[in-house]
């Protein structure tokens, strides 16, 4: 699945769209037409913005922004954070709202200019991120904040690197300051329809699973502590504390984490917790280690911290300083920042946790291989029954009903907790919008001679899987097979590339691409992200990609990452493939140098489509590796048909030997 930002799950997104518009919709669009869910409906905001305006100016506001982020940065968030969503009636996973008194607008990118075209209503101005002569939302801001305005946010919804830029964009435009203002806004004019937060149990990851004691993630952290010189680490991302102390949670949809805070320091481990979501085996995993803090307590306590660090003497007249710092992530508040004591007593660092959990112990290693078979036999199941409804049977399907039928087949493997993201069952048209979610009743049926995209994957205790294939039940058109093609060389490519250590996936990048290249062709998103083990589907800091930060942090043995290069006509087609993989040693016959090689295994086990191959595309060794794939695949997943002749014998023709010669079956 590509990388996205602030998700609002289809669950989530199809209880806030209802509670807004009060609206009923069709059952279903024709398997021709763009079907898009209740996320393409229009919302009047004419009366949340006259309210919104009227905060503004009580606490002397001009100007308000509204991110798409929680607290925590998180990609995808609980209903109750969906703020911008509420007051712009703009679903879609990435963009940021910014009021005037007398204006509104919303910036997003290229994958959603279609989509909030259709939502905002005449109360709003779409800024088109990356276009040419379009301002990003960081310098309409600056521009309306001209003649000493004042610009205002929730501190804790900004990060404090871009609130710093943001501050000084503001002041060289003439604008008065960013100010934070603590009490969010649009949580006041949203009321009592604002969903509660949610309040689920928190549970322990079982060592065979974590791989790794909590008291020795924290020991590693604090030997980093005395090797920099730090004053301890204020910790904000869920994912991070999750991995730190072994815990999981269903805080947020797909994601098993929980509401929280951490702090570490040499000598003290906090966790910052409501007390009554923990499960009765999370206090003795814990021990006398970790004390348990109150949610909400981590910004008094961070004062505290802040103010309790020895300073030095005072040299020449300047105001003594600390002689260490706090470190916090760069993705943490503005407001956690702010309650330290600001940059004199902080060091915003990528955070080590963040690297530390990137890097997969030998566990976590082999639970992403066992649980990808699994999931790549429940793919195939799916895959196989999928066929014989549209094509034998003449079952008229639509695209959720087919994502619930894959999830069904799903939670009968074991290990299985739950789905990872929204299922992207997409046909025809629909294949080709990037961040399609589709809605129960208001969705396309599965046309059988169009394309079918799959993009979907599942939390296991084990593992989290990420899978995506593309296939056709009919007789694809020429154009259909030559871009898949393209499409799968560049996923051998990069499956297949040797590389020293301190490559960057940003260097790799070029690989998937260039066979679309070649044609004039082109994808508009990253070509892989990290993943979690029984975490965040979407895991940073590394990824294969054109994003900056992709280029800051080299991959490392240990890395599970996705592989997934895509093509996509509007209005007509999408494809994509998607493979997870994990960075390994290589061996080479030389090593320049003197330095490591890396590589790659792939543990995604689940067919590519045969019918929309152009043999004559592949070269003898990418023919070969497809050849030795499709056994892998065969061999490891043929186990779950024992009396399941329907998929095997689909697993069988979908995974036989291709020749030289052959184009398609």
């Amino acid at each position: 699945m590509f990388h996205l930002a602030s998700t609002v799950p289809r669950s989530v997104s199809t209880f806030l769209r209802k509670s807004l518009t009060g609206q009923s919709f069709p059952a279903s669009f024709s398997s021709t037409a763009k079907a898009f869910s209740h996320d393409m409906e229009t919302v009047n905001t004419t009366e949340r913005l006259r309210e919104l305006r009227k905060l503004m100016k009580e606490n002397n506001v001009d100007i308000y922004i509204v991110p798409s982020e929680d607290s925590h940065q998180s990609e995808y968030i609980a209903p109750c954070d969906a703020r911008r969503e509420f007051i712009s009636g703009f679903s879609g996973s990435a963009g940021t709202a910014v009021i005037t008194s007398e204006k509104a607008a919303l910036a997003t990118d290229g994958r959603y200019f279609n989509q909030a075209s259709k939502q905002l209503d005449s109360n709003w101005h779409l800024l088109k991120q990356g276009l040419e002569d379009v301002p990003t939302w960081q310098d309409w801001t600056a521009e309306q904040s001209e003649c000493h305005k004042t610009v205002g946010v929730d501190p804790t919804v900004i990060t404090a690197p871009e609130a710093r830029k943001l501050a000084e964009k503001i002041k060289k435009k003439g604008g008065a300051q960013l100010l934070g203002v603590k009490t969010n806004l649009v949580d006041i004019v949203w009321g009592d329809n604002r969903p509660p937060r949610p309040n689920e149990k928190v549970s322990v990851l079982d060592i065979k699973y974590a791989g790794k004691k909590f008291e020795e993630k924290i020991e590693d952290l604090r030997k980093d502590f005395d090797k920099k010189k730090s004053a301890g680490l204020i910790v904000s991302m869920l994912d991070e504390i999750a991995w730190l102390y072994n815990l999981r949670g269903k805080d947020i949809p797909y994601n098993p984490v929980f509401f929280s805070y951490a702090a570490i320091t040499p000598t003290t481990a906090t966790l910052y917790i409501d007390k009554n979501k923990l499960d009765e085996d999370v206090i003795p995993h814990l021990g006398d280690k970790v004390q348990i803090r109150p949610y909400d307590a981590i910004f008094e306590d961070s004062k505290a911290l802040g103010e309790s660090l020895e300073l030095e003497a005072s040299i020449a007249g300047k105001p003594p300083t600390p002689k260490k710092k706090f470190w916090i992530s760069t993705k943490a508040s503005w407001a956690l920042s702010l309650e330290l004591g600001g940059e004199e007593r902080v060091e915003e660092v990528r955070s080590p946790i963040g690297d530390a959990k990137a890097i997969k112990n030998a566990t976590e290693l082999e639970g992403m291989r066992a649980c990808h078979v699994r999931d790549g036999a429940s793919l195939s199941e799916y895959f196989a029954w999928l066929e014989e409804e549209l094509v034998n049977k003449n079952t008229r399907l639509d695209e959720v009903q087919a994502a619930d039928k894959l999830e069904e087949i799903r939670s009968k493997k074991d290990h299985f907790v739950g789905l990872s993201f929204d299922t992207i069952s997409s046909t025809g048209p629909n294949a080709a919008v990037i961040h399609y979610k589709p809605e129960k009743g208001n969705c396309s049926f599965i046309d059988p001679t169009a394309i079918y995209l799959c993009d979907s994957g599942a939390q296991y205790l084990d593992g989290t899987t990420d899978t995506t294939r593309t296939l056709h039940f009919g007789e694809p058109t020429e154009m259909e097979r030559k871009a898949y093609t393209l499409v799968l060389k560049g996923v051998i490519a990069i499956d297949r590339a040797v590389f020293p250590k301190g490559t960057s996936g940003f260097a790799l990048d070029t690989l998937a691409r260039q066979f679309l290249w070649r044609e004039g062709l082109d994808y508009r998103h990253g070509t892989g992200h990290g993943v979690g083990s029984y975490l965040n589907v979407h895991e940073g800091p590394i990824g294969i990609g054109t994003r900056i930060q992709y280029s800051e942090v080299p991959l490392s043995i240990g890395n599970v990452l996705s592989d997934e290069p895509g093509y996509y006509e509007d209005g007509n087609f999408g494809i994509r493939i998607e493979n997870m993989i994990m960075a390994r040693e290589a061996k080479t016959n030389h090593k320049f140098g003197d330095k490591p090689w890396l590589g790659f295994e792939h543990v995604t086990m689940v067919p590519m489509c045969r019918k929309l191959i152009d043999g004559k595309m592949l070269t003898p060794e990418e023919r070969a590796w497809l050849n030795d794939y499709h056994q892998e695949v065969y061999e490891k997943t043929k186990g779950f048909f024992e009396g399941d002749q329907r998929t095997l014998r689909w697993l069988e023709r979908e995974t036989r030997s291709m020749h030289v010669v052959e184009i398609t079956l």
